[in-house]
């Protein structure tokens, strides 16, 4: 009897993350991300916040748009604003991601990035999910101070 009762769940988990990356589904999502991690010497720390909206255009691809912002100690402070995709794999949470971005730095720097993430949706129920990544965001100015490693922690809700 456990045993049944334990693949019904698994089955009806499974179904349930498997509707979410559907064509259609739309997306909306804030995270912290940083977290004092970078090539960077002249930041101690650093924190950002991001905020998230996509939409799947086909099963398991989500084009995504982002606006950011980042907290520098001992160095000036950024703002970013992206579009990207995320694909799915497997239907089973695992995403891997890609895009570009566009930041500005007081007084005057810009700067393009090309951002790359793993991560994955642990879903809470059946349209709030808990969303750790990593990434790497490689800049096309400068790459050894300019270009970033970092942990992302986000929450999402995918709904139709």
């Amino acid at each position: 009897m456990k045993k049944a009762i334990l693949t019904f769940l698994v089955a009806l988990i499974a179904t349930a993350a498997n509707a979410q990356f559907e064509k259609g589904t739309k997306y909306v999502g804030a995270s912290f991300s940083n977290f004092g991690l970078s090539y960077s010497k002249k930041s101690k720390f650093s924190i950002g916040v991001n905020a998230e909206a996509g939409y799947c255009f086909a099963d398991s691809w989500m084009l995504r748009a982002n606006l950011g912002y980042t907290y520098q100690k001992n160095a000036a402070n950024d703002f970013t604003a992206g579009a990207g995709v995320r694909y799915y794999i497997l239907q089973n949470g695992l995403f891997l991601g890609a895009g570009v971005e566009y930041k500005h730095q007081r007084p005057n720097f810009n700067d393009l990035l090309v951002p790359v993430e793993i991560g994955y949706t642990f879903y809470l129920n059946h349209y709030l999910a808990i969303e750790p990544s990593v990434y790497f965001k490689m800049s096309t100015n400068d790459f050894g101070d300019g270009s970033t490693v970092g942990l992302r922690l986000g929450l999402g809700y995918y709904f139709k």
